[in-house]
């Protein structure tokens, strides 16, 4: 392991980690049987069938059997605890300490394990006043309020919230600022919403914009809000998007209390994620400054106007003073008042000062490597982010808690002589919350010419919030979507039958589940009537370098419940304990799915990806995009597009044919495979945010999660510019040209 000094500050938590670690290495390697209290029994074998991407899965399926026996519910709930024990903000000491935790658990499971750092530019608060003016200059509200809530009848309280560690509510990426102007409600502050406020006839420009949470990327609101010429952002929770209104309020219930205040990044991530500074580059401690973006030349990717959060607590004073037009009726929330645009004649002022402390700051992604035997140069890797705006019991915890578990599974195979076939690698990603920083700048530190002769990246799952409710959620690219229900169908669901079982009935039921970040409702998933959709995807974790980036197919997975505290204070473990998951059963369901993605994966035959179902959705693509232009009264020619996807449909069926009877040696056919996502790569990527590179899924430019299918086109389409969808449409034509000829290499 490599890093600097662990630091004396952090000796309460690392006598944490240490007894946490002799209570793991107590258990390491015995399964769920042989430890009391376990909440799920082992599962019984099943009868599986023909596995695709296998020539016979009876042996895959015995050591499947072995490795769901180990991921462990209370050796998670140990994990989660640990993690949470302190605010762990990237970059700080705290967020180092989990570095250490993490780094640990790899190395007493087996695997090669480093500590790697970046250099990449943050910002935090040194001090925040939000205060508040009517119309006669009288002060409304100074702010922001401390996240605090009261006993609850029942006894409940929160016994976190007071640590003098936790950073008040703020906005990332947010510059420093001392502004004072009026102020206009704006709703979700959506593309659309100020399209009404200026059809309304009221105006944003030199005002400061509320809005609220939801719908969008809240980095979107402060980009459309920069660009429609507002001073400054106010983002806050209303009440309306709390959770479901039969709950009660935490520390009673699972709702957002009224103090909480989502804190979140406003980098302008539909541009690049990663750091400001390096985009496509690698922001390694010795990248000279010479080879950074100076930090007053990075308008394109982080905001020039001030942004901050506030709690519905704080907001409530502001709304209910303003006055002029009352809101469109769909933009009323939760408060008990009605809201109103603004007025210039009656207005409502807010003075905004935020002090920011700038700089370069260090982040530790940690990566443990399982070598694999016969083809070592193709990688399997899968991933969580460890960092968290507060503690971050949810949001990322339990997706740290399950990926250990699941690392600790393969590390007991290990132990009963099991190897991989292709190297593994996992990934405890930093920096997330500020923009993907982690994960991005390691997967441009592999996007180089060198890199790329050594090894490639046959696949990458990510796993980020991985339980804040019951309800089983996933989103993957086409070619991987039969392979996520395939392990559904293995993976025992603490409610009975498989994970794919129940997931099937809850659809079926309409149970209500968040979007997978990136669902995108145009599409059809290639479903028949009784399988479970998987959503697209777009942005906002950490697959976004992986798959939009350096062309890796990739999933993303997660089990939902209501989770309105996410990213406040009371992300913590005693919500997580109450209300998310109290027997951790959920964790444990996560960790065994997110092992058998990897172990399916890692030991295949030949890789399994189905790209008869992915060529069929880009001709649906196609065919969608050609309606949408011929309503929008362009003329467009999509000929040598459909001709190319419809090739690409031919290549896909023969392939096909080869991995449903590979040959002896599958070294070829499976370089023909891994190469084909790289294929649909846009060499100059995508118009305005270059960086971005993929034909086939981009976060759209003016949401910031939910994608947008073969973007190039669409957005052209969107913005009527005829010339530019031409040129998108034959740039698409020519990478599903690319896409074919991978297919096409022979096979012996």
């Amino acid at each position: 392991m490599t890093g600097p000094p662990f630091p004396a500050s952090l000796l309460p938590l690392a006598a944490l980690v240490l007894l946490a670690g002799q209570t793991l290495q107590h258990c390491a390697g015995q399964s769920s049987a042989d430890r009391p209290g376990v909440h799920s029994p082992p599962p019984q074998p099943a009868s599986i069938g023909q596995v695709f991407g296998f020539r016979d899965f009876t042996e895959q399926s015995l050591w499947d059997q072995k490795f769901l026996a180990v991921p462990d519910a209370q050796l998670a709930r140990q994990h989660l605890k640990a993690l949470t024990s302190a605010p762990h903000w990237a970059s700080s000491p705290e967020d180092y300490a989990t570095a250490i935790y993490v780094a640990a658990r790899f190395k007493a499971a087996g695997l090669q394990t480093e500590i790697v750092p970046y250099s990449v530019l943050m910002n935090k608060p040194t001090s925040i006043l939000i205060e508040a003016f009517d119309a006669v200059g009288t002060k409304i509200f100074t702010g922001p309020t401390r996240e605090h809530v009261e006993p609850a009848a029942n006894g409940a309280t929160d016994h976190f919230q007071d640590d003098p560690r936790i950073l008040p509510g703020f906005n990332d990426s947010s510059p420093a600022a001392d502004i004072t102007a009026q102020v206009v409600y704006a709703n979700y502050g959506r593309l659309a919403d100020f399209q009404r406020l200026a059809a309304l006839g009221v105006s944003v420009k030199g005002k400061i914009v509320l809005v609220r949470y939801g719908a969008e990327y809240r980095g979107v609101k402060v980009y459309i809000a920069q660009q429609y010429g507002a001073k400054g952002v106010l983002i806050y929770s209303d009440p309306s998007d709390d959770g479901p209104r039969d709950q009660q309020r935490y520390p009673a219930g699972p709702n957002r209390p009224d103090t909480a205040v989502q804190r979140g990044s406003v980098q302008f991530l539909p541009i690049y994620p990663g750091d400001p500074t390096t985009p496509g580059v690698a922001s390694v401690p010795t990248l000279p400054a010479s080879e950074r973006i100076p930090v007053d030349k990075l308008q394109y990717d982080l905001p020039s106007i001030p942004a901050n959060p506030l709690s519905s607590t704080d907001a409530a004073p502001i709304l209910r003073a303003l006055a002029g037009p009352a809101a469109p009726r769909e933009w009323q929330g939760g408060l008990s008042f009605p809201y109103h645009l603004g007025s210039s004649t009656e207005p409502v002022s807010v003075h905004m000062r935020l002090a920011k402390d700038t700089g370069l700051r260090t982040i530790w992604d940690v990566i443990g490597k399982i070598p694999g035997t016969s083809d070592p140069n193709q990688w399997v890797i899968a991933g969580n982010h460890r960092d968290a705006w507060v503690y971050g019991a949810g949001d990322p915890g339990s997706g740290t808690a399950a990926m250990l578990e699941a690392v600790h599974g393969l590390g007991a195979l290990l132990e009963q002589g099991w190897k991989p076939r292709r190297t593994i690698v996992i990934g405890s990603w930093d920096g997330e919350e500020e923009g993907m920083i982690g994960s991005t700048e390691w997967a441009e530190q592999q996007d180089t010419r060198q890199s790329r002769a050594d090894h490639h990246a046959v696949a990458y799952f990510n796993i980020d919030v991985a339980v804040s409710g019951p309800v089983f959620n996933a989103a993957a690219v086409p070619s991987l979507r039969s392979f996520v229900r395939q392990i559904a169908a293995e993976v025992p669901s603490p409610a009975g039958g498989t994970v794919l079982q129940q997931w099937t009935k809850e659809e079926g039921e309409g149970v209500t589940r968040r979007s997978p970040r990136g669902a995108d409702s145009l599409t059809t998933d290639g479903q028949s009537g009784d399988e479970p959709h998987l959503g697209d995807l777009g942005s906002g974790s950490d697959y976004t370098p992986f798959l939009q980036h350096n062309g890796v197919p990739s999933t993303d997975i997660g089990s939902d419940g209501p989770f309105s505290v996410y990213h406040s204070v009371f992300d913590n473990y005693d919500w997580f304990t109450r209300f998310a998951d109290p027997d951790f059963a959920y964790t444990q369901q996560q960790a065994r799915f997110f092992g058998l993605e990897i172990l399916h994966m890692a030991d295949a035959d030949v890789l399994p990806f189905d790209y008869e179902l992915y060529a069929q959705e880009i001709r649906g693509y196609l065919d969608q995009a050609r309606g949408r232009s011929t309503n929008a009264g362009l003329k467009l020619d999509f000929t040598g597009a459909i001709s190319a996807a419809d090739h690409f449909i031919a290549g896909a069926h023969a392939i096909r044919a080869s991995q449903l009877a590979p040959p002896k040696d599958t070294a070829t056919l499976d370089r023909s495979l891994a190469a084909v996502e790289g294929a649909l790569l846009l060499p100059d990527g995508l118009p305005h945010r270059p960086w971005y590179r993929h034909s086939i899924y981009a976060p759209g430019e003016f949401n910031g999660y939910e994608a947008v299918v073969i973007p190039g086109v669409n957005e052209a389409i969107d913005a009527a510019n005829p010339t530019r969808a031409q040129a998108q449409i034959d740039a698409l034509a020519q990478a599903l040209s690319r896409a074919t000829e991978a297919l096409a290499v022979p096979i012996r």
